[in-house]
Order: C-alpha cells, then sequence, then structure tokens
C-alpha cells in the first residue's frame, strides 16, 4: 500500500514547555521553529513514521536574558547542538483515539528512547479541499537525562530550575500533493 506523506501546518501547530522555577512557579517556553514529516500507509495512523525537530535557537520564554541563557552552553547550547529531533520507532493506538508514540528523543546530543503519550484528534477535509489530521500530545521529560543540567541551590533549600519538563504541542498535518 503507497505511503501518505504529511507535513506540518505551522499555522495551526505549537510546541511548548514547563518548568518550574524557584519552586514556586512555572516558567513556560516554546520554540518558534520547528517541523513535523509523517508518513503512513493506514487511516488511523497506526504505522506512521514521524521525524520532528525543533531549531534550539528559536527558544523563546518571553525573557530575552533567560532565552540567551537556554541557548547557552548551560543548556541547549544552540551553536553546537542547533537542533532537537525525535524519531519514531511505532505509533500504536492504546484505546480510542489514545495512542502510545515510541521513539528515539536527541537533546544536546544525548538520545534517549522515549513512548509518548498522544491523542489522535482525527482527520477532516477543510472548505479548501485539503486533508488535515491533529495530535495533542502532553507529557513529561527529565531534561537532565539529556545533558541540561544547569541549576543553583537556593538559601531555602531547593534549586531554581526544575527537572522535569512538560511537553505540550499540538500538531495539525496537511496532507502533501507531493
Amino acid at each position: 500500500m503507497a505511503k501518505t506523506k504529511w507535513v506540518l501546518d505551522p499555522a495551526h501547530s505549537e510546541v511548548g514547555f514547563k518548568v518550574k522555577h524557584l519552586m514556586i512557579s512555572t516558567v513556560t517556553g516554546s520554540f518558534g521553529k520547528f517541523d513535523v514529516q509523517v508518513s503512513s500507509s493506514k487511516e488511523d495512523f497506526s504505522d506512521a513514521k514521524i521525524v520532528f525537530t525543533a531549531d534550539t535557537a528559536t527558544i523563546n520564554t518571553n525573557n530575552e536574558q533567560r532565552d540567551g541563557h537556554l541557548k547557552s552552553g548551560d543548556f541547549f547550547d544552540a551553536e553546537t547542538f542547533p537542533e532537537i529531533r525525535f524519531e519514531s520507532t511505532s505509533f500504536e493506538r492504546a484505546k480510542g483515539a489514545d495512542y502510545v508514540l515510541n521513539g528515539n528523543l536527541t537533546i544536546k546530543g544525548v538520545t534517549r528512547p522515549l513512548a509518548i503519550p498522544v491523542e489522535y484528534g482525527g482527520s477532516v477535509r477543510d472548505p479548501w479541499g485539503n486533508t488535515k489530521a491533529a495530535f495533542s500530545i502532553d507529557t513529561r521529560i527529565n531534561r537532565k537525562e539529556f545533558g541540561l543540567t544547569w541549576n543553583a541551590a537556593l538559601e531555602t533549600g531547593g534549586v531554581v530550575v526544575g527537572d522535569d519538563i512538560r511537553v505540550l504541542a499540538e500538531i495539525q498535518l496537511l496532507e502533501s500533493q507531493s
């Protein structure tokens, strides 16, 4: 069966994250430039091959000084490691619209296997005749497992930056005509 190729609809997609700051509040951020490429021969995407990339230099937390620190060697080292990359090994239906996306996530030169819960929103033809498909992701990763280890201790105990990063993504794909 022929594979259908899907490309990112950037106007209807976003990738963000949340992390504890000073152990009392949460800082949010996003990546301004990212891409998703998908190929699948099944309508339910159960055999999908997925490649996601994000440009580390486009990290944005609405604070220029913090963004500069995140791009530095203390965190992403965007000059040396310009890309976060995820390549799927399987995409399996768990139940109903819930799937598990298995694959390898690479951040700052460190690759680790990851299982990501995904909600498939469905597919639809838009008013202009384009077929779209949508997916939602809400998962957590431990930043230290990927070499993002910078931190500072607080006088009151605790640290400046939490270890767990909550990753949130809304991805809308467009069936490619090429």
